[in-house]
């Protein structure tokens, strides 16, 4: 009888599938419109060729005036202009103010503007009695203190957030050079798996880790083809890994990493490539299959084997798909930060293996436990908004401090 094989703990799994997937870091740029760059990864700095704000503007609504013209409250002054956004006024002459508006710049003489609360308007607005002593500067917003003339505003590396793309646009940039997206290729296993619609015959059930793959790596910003549902048959097994292996960087399959005899995965891949059949120290998703197929031109595409059951499907494409795809763009790996949260639940029974519980946030604050932690019960996954991290053997009580990992840390959508 073979020994078990020893498990693999997490960390060190996904050390390996990081430095595996830099060798194959994507490095084709692509030019996109701002507008259409969300998400994707910014390939070069992008420096400003204008200074923000391009002049000393107005922070408020209200008057725009002279320090030295208002030496008490209560000093009434004559309103000599109106000055809105978007408008150049006239230099202000020394014992006037200037009704001015929120962006407005602000006239030449003037070194501060006092909001129009606390200002009062006189004969129709042709005066101003100002109800506040102004020191110079106030309410001005100087050239240049949100970026300078020639400052690094976006490094590359960074994945593009909706303010950063603001940002870009606030400094005149309409195009930004980018990474191509990830290729992916999506392809599930079993003989027992029927497309929604589909009447169900004895003994199937419906692909959900299909649809849930494919959002997956939508969400993570690749460019997805789904190669659908391969027959449990190793020939076919081994057409649809080369198809997959062409024009994409990584191809990620759902079932068919376990050692039964009609898992093809591992000699199929072994033919057309390279494999490794993990055990991972974690709860959901112990098995996990990673390598290579080659490509006619004796390039790579990667290939990551997802454990059939849903839950452990989604919860090993968040640790290890999702590493992989960091890596693959440069970004940085890891999981996302833990928060100390307070459990409002008992796990008295822990397992050796690192357990990622699904859980959400209470009204309370304490964190609640989806009642079946069950690997094929993938209502967990909807109800959830995020994972405990449990270590190795440790149980949890009604108050005891735990490491919880939102969902949101590592979906992008």
């Amino acid at each position: 009888m073979n020994a078990p094989r020893p498990l693999l703990p997490l960390d060190e799994a996904l050390q390996r599938l990081a430095a595996a997937a830099a060798a194959h870091r994507i490095a084709d740029v692509e030019t996109v419109s701002t507008f259409e760059a969300r998400g994707r990864v910014l390939a070069a700095e992008v420096r400003a060729t204008i200074a923000v704000p391009g002049a000393d503007n107005s922070a408020m609504d209200g008057y725009a005036l002279r320090c030295a013209d208002v030496s008490a409250a209560g000093t009434a002054l004559p309103v000599s202009q109106r000055i809105a956004a978007g408008h150049v006024g006239q230099a202000l002459q020394p014992g006037t103010a200037a009704r001015i508006f929120t962006g407005a710049l602000v006239p030449e003489g003037a070194d501060a503007v006092v909001m129009q609360e606390q200002c009062e308007a006189l004969d129709g607005g042709a005066a101003v009695r100002v109800n506040t002593v102004p020191v110079p500067g106030l309410a001005i917003r100087r050239r240049g203190e949100d970026v300078a003339e020639g400052a690094v505003v976006l490094a590359p590396g960074l994945r593009l957030q909706p303010q950063a793309l603001g940002l870009a646009a606030s400094v005149g940039v309409a195009t930004l050079p980018v990474l191509r997206r990830p290729r992916v290729a999506i392809l599930c296993t079993g003989d027992e798996l029927a497309m929604p619609g589909e009447p169900l015959k004895p003994g199937a059930l419906y692909n959900s880790n299909r649809f849930t793959l494919r959002a997956l790596a939508e969400a993570a910003g690749c460019a997805v083809t789904d190669l659908g549902n391969v027959p449990d048959r190793l020939d076919a097994t081994r057409e649809a890994l080369r198809r997959a292996a062409e024009g994409h960087d990584l191809i990620v399959t759902s079932g068919g990493v376990s050692v039964g005899e009609e898992d093809h995965l591992k000699p199929a891949a072994q033919a057309e490539g390279r494999l490794e059949n993990w055990q991972l120290a974690i709860k959901p998703g112990k098995p996990l299959a990673f390598g290579a197929i080659r490509r006619p031109d004796s390039s790579e595409a990667l290939l990551v084997g997802l454990p059939g059951n849903p839950v452990s499907s989604f919860v090993t494409w968040l640790l290890a798909v999702h590493e992989v795809l960091a890596a693959l763009q440069g970004l940085p790996g890891g999981l996302p930060p833990a928060l100390p949260m307070v459990a409002g639940f008992d796990w008295p029974r822990p397992d050796k293996r690192r357990e990622f519980l699904r859980v959400r946030v209470g009204a309370d604050g304490r964190l609640v436990l989806f009642g079946n932690q069950g690997s094929g019960v993938l209502t967990s996954t909807v109800w959830a908004d995020g994972l405990v991290d449990v270590p190795p053997g440790q149980a949890i009580r009604a108050g005891d401090t735990v490491a919880y990992r939102a969902l949101a840390g590592w979906l992008h959508a």
